[in-house]
Protein backbone atom coordinates (compact mmCIF):
# COMPACT_ATOMS: atom_id res chain seq x y z
CA UNK A 1 0.00 0.00 0.00
CA UNK A 2 1.33 3.42 -0.95
CA UNK A 3 2.20 6.01 1.71
CA UNK A 4 2.37 9.77 1.12
CA UNK A 5 3.33 12.55 3.48
CA UNK A 6 2.24 15.89 2.08
CA UNK A 7 3.86 19.04 3.53
CA UNK A 8 3.74 17.63 7.08
CA UNK A 9 4.58 20.16 9.78
CA UNK A 10 4.61 19.44 13.51
CA UNK A 11 4.80 22.11 16.21
CA UNK A 12 4.65 21.63 19.96
CA UNK A 13 5.11 24.19 22.69
CA UNK A 14 5.91 26.81 20.07
CA UNK A 15 8.79 24.73 18.69
CA UNK A 16 8.66 23.48 15.11
CA UNK A 17 9.93 19.88 15.14
CA UNK A 18 9.15 19.00 11.52
CA UNK A 19 8.72 21.50 8.72
CA UNK A 20 6.86 20.88 5.46
CA UNK A 21 8.10 17.34 4.86
CA UNK A 22 6.87 15.76 1.66
CA UNK A 23 7.85 12.20 0.78
CA UNK A 24 6.36 8.96 -0.46
CA UNK A 25 6.81 5.21 -0.35
CA UNK A 26 5.53 2.94 -3.10
CA UNK A 27 3.84 -0.35 -2.33
CA UNK A 28 6.34 -2.89 -1.00
CA UNK A 29 9.26 -0.49 -0.70
CA UNK A 30 11.57 -0.34 2.30
CA UNK A 31 12.17 3.36 2.90
CA UNK A 32 14.63 4.64 5.48
CA UNK A 33 14.77 7.89 7.42
CA UNK A 34 18.29 8.77 8.54
CA UNK A 35 19.71 11.81 10.26
CA UNK A 36 21.32 12.96 13.50
CA UNK A 37 19.53 12.87 16.84
CA UNK A 38 16.80 15.49 17.03
CA UNK A 39 16.40 15.77 13.27
CA UNK A 40 12.70 14.87 13.34
CA UNK A 41 12.71 11.20 12.30
CA UNK A 42 10.72 9.85 15.25
CA UNK A 43 8.31 12.79 15.20
CA UNK A 44 7.52 12.12 11.56
CA UNK A 45 6.98 8.41 12.16
CA UNK A 46 4.67 9.13 15.09
CA UNK A 47 2.42 11.00 12.69
CA UNK A 48 2.26 7.84 10.59
CA UNK A 49 0.66 5.78 13.35
CA UNK A 50 -1.37 8.67 14.82
CA UNK A 51 0.56 9.10 18.06
CA UNK A 52 0.91 12.70 16.87
CA UNK A 53 -1.37 14.80 14.68
CA UNK A 54 0.40 17.09 12.21
CA UNK A 55 -0.02 20.80 12.79
CA UNK A 56 -0.32 21.14 9.02
CA UNK A 57 -0.22 18.79 6.05
CA UNK A 58 -1.46 15.22 5.81
CA UNK A 59 -0.35 11.60 6.05
CA UNK A 60 -2.10 9.36 3.53
CA UNK A 61 -2.13 5.58 3.46
CA UNK A 62 -3.70 4.09 0.38
CA UNK A 63 -4.77 7.58 -0.62
CA UNK A 64 -6.76 8.23 2.58
CA UNK A 65 -5.79 10.64 5.34
CA UNK A 66 -5.02 8.56 8.45
CA UNK A 67 -6.78 11.17 10.61
CA UNK A 68 -10.05 10.40 8.83
CA UNK A 69 -9.80 6.64 9.44
CA UNK A 70 -11.26 4.91 12.48
CA UNK A 71 -8.73 3.61 15.00
CA UNK A 72 -9.60 0.03 14.00
CA UNK A 73 -9.25 0.66 10.28
CA UNK A 74 -5.98 2.51 10.76
CA UNK A 75 -4.64 -0.39 12.87
CA UNK A 76 -5.56 -2.80 10.09
CA UNK A 77 -3.50 -0.76 7.68
CA UNK A 78 -0.58 0.42 9.83
CA UNK A 79 1.42 -1.43 12.49
CA UNK A 80 4.13 0.34 14.44
CA UNK A 81 7.12 -0.46 16.60
CA UNK A 82 7.95 2.77 18.48
CA UNK A 83 11.41 3.42 19.82
CA UNK A 84 10.13 3.08 23.38
CA UNK A 85 7.58 0.31 23.92
CA UNK A 86 6.37 -0.04 27.50
CA UNK A 87 4.52 -3.09 28.81
CA UNK A 88 3.53 -2.55 32.42
CA UNK A 89 2.20 -6.04 33.12
CA UNK A 90 4.09 -9.27 32.74
CA UNK A 91 2.07 -10.82 29.95
CA UNK A 92 3.42 -13.96 28.37
CA UNK A 93 5.08 -13.64 24.99
CA UNK A 94 2.13 -15.44 23.41
CA UNK A 95 -0.27 -12.90 24.94
CA UNK A 96 1.81 -9.94 23.74
CA UNK A 97 1.88 -11.24 20.17
CA UNK A 98 -1.85 -12.01 20.30
CA UNK A 99 -2.50 -8.31 20.88
CA UNK A 100 -1.58 -7.81 17.24
CA UNK A 101 -4.77 -9.60 16.23
CA UNK A 102 -7.10 -7.23 18.10
CA UNK A 103 -7.85 -4.94 15.11
CA UNK A 104 -9.20 -7.99 13.27
CA UNK A 105 -11.45 -9.23 16.11
CA UNK A 106 -14.81 -8.16 17.49
CA UNK A 107 -14.47 -6.63 20.98
CA UNK A 108 -15.80 -9.69 22.82
CA UNK A 109 -14.59 -12.36 20.41
CA UNK A 110 -12.14 -15.06 21.40
CA UNK A 111 -9.06 -15.90 19.39
CA UNK A 112 -9.75 -18.21 16.48
CA UNK A 113 -7.60 -20.99 15.08
CA UNK A 114 -6.58 -18.55 12.35
CA UNK A 115 -5.49 -15.99 14.96
CA UNK A 116 -3.42 -18.58 16.80
CA UNK A 117 -1.85 -19.74 13.55
CA UNK A 118 -0.95 -16.17 12.53
CA UNK A 119 0.68 -15.54 15.92
CA UNK A 120 2.62 -18.79 15.86
CA UNK A 121 3.86 -18.01 12.36
CA UNK A 122 4.94 -14.50 13.42
CA UNK A 123 6.95 -15.87 16.36
CA UNK A 124 8.53 -18.49 14.14
CA UNK A 125 9.57 -15.85 11.60
CA UNK A 126 11.47 -13.86 14.22
CA UNK A 127 13.04 -17.02 15.72
CA UNK A 128 11.18 -16.53 19.01
CA UNK A 129 8.77 -19.48 19.09
CA UNK A 130 10.69 -20.97 22.02
CA UNK A 131 9.85 -17.89 24.08
CA UNK A 132 6.09 -18.30 23.76
CA UNK A 133 5.43 -19.23 27.39
CA UNK A 134 7.94 -16.81 28.94
CA UNK A 135 6.93 -13.63 30.75
CA UNK A 136 7.68 -10.60 28.58
CA UNK A 137 9.40 -8.73 31.42
CA UNK A 138 11.85 -11.60 31.94
CA UNK A 139 13.27 -11.24 28.42
CA UNK A 140 16.46 -9.51 27.37
CA UNK A 141 16.26 -6.32 25.33
CA UNK A 142 16.95 -8.17 22.10
CA UNK A 143 14.35 -10.84 22.87
CA UNK A 144 11.74 -8.18 23.65
CA UNK A 145 12.47 -6.44 20.36
CA UNK A 146 11.92 -9.63 18.38
CA UNK A 147 8.65 -10.31 20.20
CA UNK A 148 7.38 -6.79 19.44
CA UNK A 149 8.26 -7.28 15.79
CA UNK A 150 6.26 -10.52 15.89
CA UNK A 151 3.29 -8.63 17.35
CA UNK A 152 3.49 -6.13 14.49
CA UNK A 153 3.67 -8.92 11.91
CA UNK A 154 0.69 -10.68 13.53
CA UNK A 155 -1.30 -7.52 12.90
CA UNK A 156 -0.97 -8.29 9.16
CA UNK A 157 -0.59 -4.60 8.27
CA UNK A 158 -0.29 -3.10 4.82
CA UNK A 159 2.27 -0.60 6.17
CA UNK A 160 4.91 -1.23 8.83
CA UNK A 161 6.44 1.71 10.73
CA UNK A 162 9.63 0.97 12.66
CA UNK A 163 11.53 3.43 14.82
CA UNK A 164 15.09 2.17 15.38
CA UNK A 165 14.04 -1.50 15.15
CA UNK A 166 17.62 -2.82 15.47
CA UNK A 167 18.08 -1.40 18.99
CA UNK A 168 19.31 -4.06 21.45
CA UNK A 169 19.98 -6.60 18.69
CA UNK A 170 23.35 -8.14 17.94
CA UNK A 171 24.72 -7.79 14.41
CA UNK A 172 23.38 -11.15 13.18
CA UNK A 173 19.91 -10.31 14.51
CA UNK A 174 20.05 -6.85 12.92
CA UNK A 175 20.75 -8.32 9.51
CA UNK A 176 18.09 -11.01 9.94
CA UNK A 177 15.47 -8.52 11.12
CA UNK A 178 15.91 -6.09 8.24
CA UNK A 179 15.91 -8.95 5.72
CA UNK A 180 12.73 -10.23 7.36
CA UNK A 181 10.83 -6.96 7.24
CA UNK A 182 11.99 -6.38 3.67
CA UNK A 183 10.50 -9.72 2.62
CA UNK A 184 7.41 -9.53 4.85
CA UNK A 185 5.19 -7.84 2.27
CA UNK A 186 4.08 -4.49 3.74
CA UNK A 187 5.44 -1.14 2.72
CA UNK A 188 8.04 -0.33 5.40
CA UNK A 189 9.11 3.06 6.74
CA UNK A 190 11.90 2.90 9.27
CA UNK A 191 14.23 5.24 11.11
CA UNK A 192 17.77 3.88 11.33
CA UNK A 193 20.93 5.20 12.97
CA UNK A 194 23.28 2.74 11.28
CA UNK A 195 23.92 4.20 7.83
CA UNK A 196 25.53 1.01 6.56
CA UNK A 197 22.48 -1.06 7.47
CA UNK A 198 20.30 1.56 5.81
CA UNK A 199 22.42 1.46 2.65
CA UNK A 200 22.29 -2.34 2.51
CA UNK A 201 18.57 -2.78 2.99
CA UNK A 202 16.67 0.35 1.96
CA UNK A 203 15.32 1.01 -1.52
CA UNK A 204 15.13 4.72 -0.80
CA UNK A 205 16.59 7.03 1.82
CA UNK A 206 15.41 10.39 3.11
CA UNK A 207 18.05 12.31 5.06
CA UNK A 208 16.63 14.61 7.72
CA UNK A 209 18.31 17.54 9.42
CA UNK A 210 16.70 20.26 11.52
CA UNK A 211 13.18 18.95 10.89
CA UNK A 212 13.51 18.99 7.10
CA UNK A 213 14.33 16.45 4.42
CA UNK A 214 17.62 17.64 2.94
CA UNK A 215 18.25 14.78 0.50
CA UNK A 216 16.27 11.89 -0.99
CA UNK A 217 17.11 9.06 -3.34
CA UNK A 218 18.82 5.70 -3.67
CA UNK A 219 21.44 5.09 -0.95
CA UNK A 220 24.41 5.36 -3.33
CA UNK A 221 23.18 8.70 -4.66
CA UNK A 222 22.34 10.15 -1.26
CA UNK A 223 25.16 9.05 1.03
CA UNK A 224 27.87 11.27 -0.40
CA UNK A 225 30.92 12.54 1.42
CA UNK A 226 29.78 16.14 1.17
CA UNK A 227 26.33 15.44 2.62
CA UNK A 228 27.67 13.29 5.45
CA UNK A 229 30.16 15.98 6.40
CA UNK A 230 27.45 18.65 6.40
CA UNK A 231 24.71 16.71 8.20
CA UNK A 232 26.62 14.33 10.49
CA UNK A 233 29.90 16.19 10.90
CA UNK A 234 32.04 13.22 9.87
CA UNK A 235 34.36 12.34 7.01
CA UNK A 236 33.15 9.28 5.11
CA UNK A 237 35.02 7.02 2.72
CA UNK A 238 32.71 5.19 0.35
CA UNK A 239 33.37 1.58 -0.66
CA UNK A 240 31.34 -1.09 -2.41
CA UNK A 241 30.10 -4.14 -0.51
CA UNK A 242 31.99 -7.07 -2.08
CA UNK A 243 28.87 -9.25 -2.37
CA UNK A 244 25.88 -6.93 -2.86
CA UNK A 245 27.64 -3.96 -4.43
CA UNK A 246 25.81 -1.62 -2.05
CA UNK A 247 27.61 1.49 -0.90
CA UNK A 248 29.23 1.12 2.53
CA UNK A 249 30.91 3.79 4.62
CA UNK A 250 34.10 4.04 6.64
CA UNK A 251 34.15 6.98 9.02
CA UNK A 252 36.63 9.20 10.72
CA UNK A 253 36.53 12.64 12.28
CA UNK A 254 36.69 15.70 10.13
CA UNK A 255 40.13 17.34 10.26
CA UNK A 256 40.55 19.48 13.34
CA UNK A 257 40.68 23.17 12.52
CA UNK A 258 42.67 25.08 15.10
CA UNK A 259 40.98 28.24 16.31
CA UNK A 260 42.60 31.56 15.43
CA UNK A 261 43.41 32.48 19.00
CA UNK A 262 45.28 29.21 19.60
CA UNK A 263 47.33 29.10 16.39
CA UNK A 264 50.27 30.85 18.02
CA UNK A 265 50.13 28.83 21.23
CA UNK A 266 53.05 26.46 21.90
Amino acid sequence: MRVDLDAVTVETGGVRLVEEVTLGASTGQLVGLVGPNGSGKSTLLRCMYRALRPTAGAVRVGGEDVVALSARENARRVAALPQQSVTAFDFTVAEVVAMGRMPHQRPTARATEEDRGVCADALERVSAAHLSGRGFLTLSGGERQRVLIARALAQRPRVLVLDEPTNHLDIAQQLELLALVRDSGPTVLTALHDLNLAALHCDLLHVMDGGRVVASGAPYDVLTGALLAEVFGVRAHRVRHPVTGAVQLLFDRLPFVQSAENRGAP
